[in-house]
């Protein structure tokens, strides 16, 4: 992560029924264009912080997990149906949650665009943000050679 951000990191789903809490920095903070994400937040493109596993907590529970692609876990909130995490067996111990539930999230600054090869042609967004046409996976799997600091 580069700049610091006030924690511990909270949130929240649209209803209020489910609060996230982030003890530490995300790991990574990533743009997805893909379109599975795009159809799961319904936006043109995802905005999602990835954090440890052991640093997050949502209250009274991750919520109720849909059935997605193979290899992938989203949960949602019960009642609003708000997006809480997706989880990817191939970046084993992340937990990725949409920067939308996080009440830092104007701290959060994304430092990678996945799939950009599935962005929208109207889309620009205007960064020097690094850029992939597909996966960006071994970025965001992050060994720690090439993890930043985290506070």
């Amino acid at each position: 992560m580069g700049a610091a951000v006030t924690l511990p990191i909270k949130g929240r789903c649209y209803c209020g029924e489910t609060a996230v809490r982030a003890s530490r920095s995300p790991q990574t903070v990533a743009y997805c264009h893909c379109v599975d994400c795009r159809r799961v937040t319904g936006a043109p493109v995802a905005a999602m912080a990835a954090f440890e596993e052991k640093d997050l907590t949502f209250t009274p529970d991750e919520g109720a997990v849909a059935p997605s692609n193979p290899g992938v876990k989203r949960s949602f909130c019960r009642s609003c149906g708000s997006p809480l995490s997706s989880r990817f067996d191939y970046l084993p111990g992340q937990v990725y949650v949409p920067l939308g539930l996080l009440d830092q999230a104007d701290e959060l600054v994304p430092e990678v665009h996945s799939y950009e090869s599935q962005r929208l042609r109207w889309l620009h967004i205007d960064d020097s943000v690094e850029r992939f046409a597909t996966s960006s996976r071994a970025r965001l799997a992050g060994s720690p050679e090439t993890m930043r600091d985290r506070t």
